[in-house]
């Protein structure tokens, strides 16, 4: 099943993160399971909102920490998978898709902004 096959089949964020196929690489998943837990119980039609306010989080703190290392690699493929699968969500809930696009890139870039105070 994909993703968002998967939240609509699946009580939780964490249920539906657990059940992603095709399943991300182990690094990545372990990443993605650890930013998304303080929303795990969430039912699944939070994904939307769980995946793009732990990818902003996440963007946001690597912008304010100014790294640009290798280090941070995985931490930006991590805000790519979030935003995408965001996305993903979004599409598939019946929803202004339009609304949240323009809502989702607002609030990614006013990041900037926001780490440079």
């Amino acid at each position: 099943m994909t993703s968002s096959e998967e939240q609509g089949g699946a009580g939780t964020v964490g249920a539906w993160l657990a059940s992603l196929e095709p399943a991300p690489p182990a690094a990545l998943q372990a990443r993605l399971a650890e930013l998304l837990a303080p929303y795990a119980a969430q039912p699944a039609s939070q994904v939307w909102s769980a995946c793009l306010e732990a990818g902003e989080g996440l963007l946001s703190g690597l912008l304010a920490s100014g790294s640009t290392s290798r280090v941070t690699a995985l931490d930006l493929l991590s805000v790519d998978a979030l935003v995408t699968y965001a996305f993903e969500a979004a599409a598939t809930q019946g929803v202004d898709f339009e609304e949240r696009a323009a809502q989702a890139m607002a609030r990614i870039a006013a990041l900037p902004d926001r780490t440079a105070h």
